[in-house]
């Protein structure tokens, strides 16, 4: 049984101390990039909710688990900072990355980015979607085995590179997707992931050793998008829909438009955030559902309902498709938890004393395996969805506060669409019995193996 809440003390009552997880700090560290979901789970049993981590040769971080104090930090964001809390990504993603920023350089750029992701925006990117995803189906045919991983990052690939970069032909095209593959594939199990965590690994051999191929291969990418950018300049972007464009068009407060340096290095972040997460949840949505046949008949019930020429954006709020991808999103976390805050004075959380020199984690995974509000946490089961409504500190999948991800809908979009898609032209199965576990890709959780399918027929 969980441990209880942590009620807030009174001001004349003393703080409490945060628990030291008992362990060497290398060790921890090890099952942090190994196995940071049950290493989370067994300290939760140990000490509480709230327990304070050291990671060897990083900063130590406080993981909170209740969403009593989670509601406590996410209501008053502006008290934390979050990007200087980002560091580890740096190297992959750029210093001009959104996620690295705080104060009124984050408002402003949030600000800036917004407009991409959001209102008539998606009822173009709904029919891209549909469409990349009926091309990718072209190919398929009864009794053919693919991975579900792999073919779902091919999708949300092209995704990114039609819906956020604007590029669909051309040598520029063929390159940036073949290389952007590469450099993901070079963080693609724990032990290759160590390289983001041990700086003493992050040492520049030449293109082939792993730092050096990473760094080589971001340049590459770096180059393709600054060429992209310069051949832009020269264009008329008013009717161009793509994100890329959308941004290089926007403009702040005083009239300035975004450098060439933040378009690059924002859109790096959008394929990091946008690709490598939605193809992972994708992966356990098709192994949920096949794995779980009553689910997958009360799924193709909801689609029945609709015809398959059905407006995308009206084909998604189908009440059991929703449920189905809100309860993925519940039980399979893509990173073991949200981006850190760090507070900008001493402050009182949870009745614990907290300084400037905490990086605290909220952790999606403990507050989505709660027991008292998901019963039976570890079964996948999407009426939980149909049956209650979650407050925002019990259900986080793309964060909270003034630091949730800003293309959350057009993830969501982008979930149901593709499943909706694949369900209603094809029947397909598991293609192995064994229950699928998860590993370690870089900064996400992946499902390890892809999950294997098999092609039954066309519908």
């Amino acid at each position: 049984m969980n441990p209880s809440p942590v009620s807030p003390l009174s001001p004349a009552t003393t703080p409490l101390t945060v628990p030291n997880v008992d362990l060497p700090n290398w060790w921890q560290l090890w099952r942090w990039i190994q196995g940071p979901l049950e290493f989370q789970a067994e300290n939760r049993q140990r000490y509480g909710d709230v327990f304070e981590l050291d990671f060897w040769g990083l900063a130590r971080g406080v993981l909170v688990g209740d969403p009593v104090v989670a509601e406590e930090i996410l209501s008053q964001d502006f008290r934390f900072d979050v990007g200087r809390g980002n560091l580890l990504a740096e190297p992959l993603l750029g210093v001009n990355s959104l996620i690295l920023m705080d104060g009124d350089r984050h408002r402003r750029e949030r600000k800036l980015l917004m407009p991409s992701f959001h209102g008539d925006r998606l009822k173009t990117y709904s029919h891209q979607i549909r469409q990349i995803t009926l091309t990718a189906l072209q190919h398929w045919q009864p009794g053919q085995r693919f991975v579900a991983r792999s073919f779902m990052q091919d999708i949300t690939l092209e995704v990114i590179i039609q819906v956020i970069f604007g590029l669909n032909q051309g040598p520029r095209y063929k390159t940036l997707k073949a290389i952007l593959v590469q450099w993901l594939d070079l963080i693609d199990s724990p032990l290759r992931s160590s390289i983001l965590f041990l700086r003493v690994l992050q040492v520049d051999w030449g293109k082939y050793s792993p730092w050096g191929a990473m760094r080589n291969q971001r340049q590459q990418i770096y180059d393709l998008l600054q060429a992209e950018i310069e051949e832009r300049r020269s264009q008329d972007l008013s009717q161009r829909t793509d994100i890329l464009s959308l941004m290089m068009e926007a403009r702040d407060e005083q009239g300035e438009a975004l450098s060439d340096p933040e378009l690059r290095d924002e859109m790096l972040t959008l394929m990091f955030a946008g690709h490598e997460t939605t193809a992972t949840i994708l992966a356990w949505a098709i192994y949920e559902i096949h794995h779980n046949p009553a689910i997958k008949d009360r799924l193709h019930q909801d689609l029945a309902t609709v015809p398959a020429s059905t407006d995308p954006l009206a084909l998604i709020q189908l009440p059991y498709l929703k449920a189905v991808s809100q309860e993925v999103l519940r039980k399979y976390p893509v990173i073991p938890s949200l981006f850190p805050r760090i507070p900008q004075e001493s402050m009182v959380l949870g009745g614990y004393q907290f300084d400037t020199s905490h990086l605290i984690y909220i952790s999606g995974y403990l507050l989505h395996h709660r027991e008292e509000i998901y019963p039976n946490p570890q079964q996948f089961n999407p009426d939980r969805f149909l049956d209650r409504t979650y407050s925002p500190y019990e259900y986080l999948p793309f964060g909270g506060g003034n630091r949730r991800c800003l293309g959350y809908a057009l993830a969501e979009m982008e979930l149901r669409l593709v499943l909706a898609t694949i369900l209603q032209h094809f029947e397909l199965e598991l293609a192995e019995s064994k229950p699928v576990v998860y590993q370690r890709r870089g900064f996400t959780l992946s499902p390890k193996g892809g999950v294997k399918m098999r092609v039954l027929q066309a519908l």
